[in-house]
């Protein structure tokens, strides 16, 4: 085989369309979220070319017809384990949750990061109606409303900034008595007088039946509980990317990301790419992760003729 594609979110299935149409034969797996973290998105406003919008899931069942219009196998199953060749024009090895064994010259990484949620039963069920770990994804229906917005990180900090120029009111729940953010950081909460933050302050409960309508929060020095009347609840806690089969073989930072050579998907195992939020801490957008699974494709293609 000469492209596997492991992952089948924007970055999969746009790494597929184009090795599928320079005839490459992309395989993809899955995973055991087909469609990614979009599939959770119920409106995505702010992709190229749906001027109406659209919702996660058809968007990522059109990006999968799209792939397979063009001559790409999609399997619903996920690679369990890899065996990456370190020479140029080695044969990588894969294999599936059945333990099957796959050979490929070529591997498109596009497993995603998945973000860090509470882990409240309240907060699971309402994801899509009100939950939101993507402010720049999803702030844009709460405008002139108020919302929360959970963490202590530079992250957080610039997501309540990005909140408080849309949205009526913008609480900042930090955990500790302090942010975890730069100074640097820190200094751009003072432009805004639509930003409050409460330390020492966490989640209990996120109410609601269909749609936000509140929060339960609890101050952690006294343990008095009070209500908090939002409509949205946005969590910036962090990502965790999927490469934990792909530790000690390829790559990676501290936290986990695949790190690739300069501006190209390349990755340091000679026919392994890598795409999307995988390899991407900064940005984590649908359309950046698509074009990372663009230049996957043309890598990809670009070594299979080198070997």
């Amino acid at each position: 085989m000469n492209t596997i594609i492991i992952g089948s979110g924007p970055a999969g299935y746009t790494a597929a369309i184009y090795a599928a149409r320079a005839d490459l034969k992309p395989i993809i797996y899955t995973g055991l979220e087909p469609g990614g973290q979009l599939t959770t998105t119920t409106e995505v406003d702010n992709f190229p070319g749906y001027p109406a919008g659209v919702d996660g899931p058809t968007m990522m069942n059109e990006l999968k017809e799209q792939a397979e219009r063009f001559g790409t196998e999609v399997k619903i199953d996920f690679i369990s384990k890899v065996n990456f060749s370190k020479d140029k024009g080695g044969i990588h090895k894969l294999y599936n949750q059945n333990g099957d064994e796959i050979i490929s010259k070529t591997v498109i990484i596009s497993t995603g990061a998945s973000a860090k949620y509470l882990g409240l039963p309240s907060e699971q069920r309402l994801i899509g109606g009100g939950v939101s770990a993507c402010a720049v994804c999803d702030g844009f229906f709460y405008k002139n409303q108020d919302v929360a917005i959970v963490g202590g990180g530079d992250t957080a900090i610039e997501e309540a900034t990005y909140l408080a120029k849309i949205c009526s009111n913008v609480t900042m729940l930090v955990r500790k008595d302090h942010f975890r953010a730069s100074k640097a950081m820190q200094n751009r909460l003072s432009n805004f007088d639509n930003i409050k933050v409460l330390f020492n302050h966490e989640v209990e409960e996120v109410m609601g039946e269909n749609v936000v309508d509140g929060l339960r929060i609890k101050n952690n020095i006294n343990n008095d509980n009070s209500e908090l009347k939002i409509t949205g609840l946005f969590l910036a806690i962090g990502h965790s990317p999927n490469t934990d089969i792909f530790k000690g073989l390829v790559e990676m930072d501290d936290s986990g990301y695949i790190i690739t050579d300069k501006i190209s998907t390349k990755t340091n195992i000679p026919g392994v790419f890598a795409a999307g939020d995988v390899q991407d801490k900064d940005y984590r957008q649908a359309i950046t992760a698509a074009g990372t699974g663009c230049m996957a494709a043309l890598d990809a293609e670009r070594y299979l003729q080198e070997i």
